[in-house]
């Protein structure tokens, strides 16, 4: 009985220092975005519960963009009124341009019968003088009318820019994800009035997360970035998974050693912080303790 007794402690104590083993140990952390408002306006849909997945760049929401939108169909109205005032330049020119080349023509026909004697040189000149009075009628309708088509492409692509910045805003009011992940806090409802910077929700990617462990300054010699280790996730009452793990990221400069975290060396004061990323299969959730084997 005592030979049970002997081997059951013993056991138990390898039980324990096996559970102890561990080069470093820390907490699991996700990737957490506050989704905030964009625009001014009562929400008019928001469909989605805290817990629920919502997929990057999907829209779950909307903000009353009414007003918008109506603002930009006035803007539409105000541009397609002023393009149709925009001179048709080469139709308005058409008639001075072929009475110039009619003149000319009557111009080589008089200086043919001028050689032959058949036509005064007064009868030329006229012609001639016509023709340089229509060439710069031709110029001065030309300039402006270039001046005023300017001027309307000019309010055009003004109009054009207000319709892209109404455009901008009336998007801003569509509520979405800028991440894969999971509802952690729904802080608004359908009904609510938001404001621009107003919380909406928080979102954490926890299908890839990591868990930050803290190293001691002799042991920062022995990890280096890109390196596989095993982490090992503590449920509690024995219940332990053991994971892939890549180091991401090892902080620059040393820390206190938070109060919650051992260490490997007891007397270490400063330690390291280092992120380990981890796929997660569904059970690790923030704030699980972990811990790291090199």
């Amino acid at each position: 009985m005592k030979r049970f007794v002997y081997i059951a402690i013993t056991l138990l104590m390898v039980s324990c220092g096996e559970k102890s083993e561990f080069d470093a140990q820390g907490t699991f952390e996700a990737t957490e975005v506050i989704v905030s408002s964009e625009a001014n306006g009562r929400i008019i849909s928001f469909n989605i519960e805290e817990g629920n997945m919502v997929d990057a760049n999907t829209i779950i929401g909307t903000i009353d963009s009414v007003q918008l939108y109506l603002q930009r169909k006035q803007l539409e109205a105000q541009q397609s009124a002023l393009l149709a005032s925009r001179p048709d330049i080469k139709k308005q020119v058409s008639s001075l341009k072929e009475e110039i080349a009619k003149q000319k023509v009557e111009l080589k026909r008089i200086g043919n019968m001028l050689r032959d004697g058949a036509a005064t040189q007064k009868q030329y000149d006229d012609i001639e003088a016509h023709i340089r009075i229509l060439e710069g009628k031709l110029d001065a309708t030309l300039s402006t009318l270039t001046k005023n088509a300017s001027t309307i492409d000019d309010n055009s692509a003004a109009l054009e820019a207000q319709i892209s910045a109404l455009d901008d805003r009336i998007e801003k009011c569509k509520i979405v994800s800028p991440i894969n992940g999971t509802v952690l806090v729904k802080y608004a409802e359908a009904g609510e009035l938001a404001t621009v910077g107003k919380p909406l929700m928080k979102v954490a990617d926890l299908e890839n997360i990591y868990l930050r462990a803290y190293f001691t300054s002799n042991q920062l010699a022995d990890i280096k970035l890109g390196e596989s280790v095993t982490v090992i996730a503590d449920f509690g009452d024995d219940n332990r998974y053991e994971y892939d793990g890549k180091i991401t990221w090892i902080s620059a400069e040393s820390e206190f050693t938070p109060k919650t975290i051992q260490t490997k060396e007891s007397r270490s004061n400063l330690v390291y912080a280092v992120k380990i990323a981890v796929k997660n299969d569904g059970r690790i959730k923030i704030g699980l303790s972990g811990e790291v084997k090199l």
